[in-house]
């Protein structure tokens, strides 16, 4: 068997994230998709990213690297706010907030999100990062929870 290296490739499906096997092995990716997703929806979909926040996702609490804390910004917008095309540039603002980091860290120089609702209750985020002069492209589609 070969060696995995890499993340675990993770996406999003009706009822929250999965990993993806083919032929009995996980699939592992050695770009930025799986930093993108965990950044996006691997918070508490409670925590707002306020200061002091009770509903803080626990691991930002035991770390001391800032750019380590999960905090999904998006996912709590995706619970809060109506389904709206009013809506979506909170929601894509909230996802380059999320993905900050990966900038700050020196991973990429560049990240562009665009949102768009494909469907009754869903989110479409493309995510652009750019590292190392390359851009790769990701789609994440969600369901956005929150009843207008």
């Amino acid at each position: 068997m070969a060696e995995q290296q890499g993340d675990v490739v993770l996406f999003q499906s009706l009822d929250d994230g999965n990993i993806q096997i083919d032929n009995g092995t996980v699939t592992m990716d050695g770009g930025l998709q799986t930093a993108g997703y965990l950044s996006l929806f691997g918070g508490n979909e409670d925590d707002d990213g306020s200061e002091n926040n009770a509903l803080e996702y626990w691991g930002n609490k035991i770390g001391e690297d800032p750019n380590e804390r999960q905090v999904s910004r998006t996912q709590n917008l995706l619970r809060s706010i109506p389904a709206t095309s009013g809506n979506l540039l909170r929601v894509q603002d909230a996802a380059k907030d999320d993905l900050s980091w990966l900038i700050d860290v020196g991973a990429a120089t560049a990240i562009t999100v665009v949102a768009s609702i494909p469907a009754l209750n869903r989110v479409k985020l493309v995510v652009t990062i750019t590292a190392i002069g390359a851009e790769s492209e990701f789609t994440f589609v969600e369901n956005w929870k929150a009843s207008a």
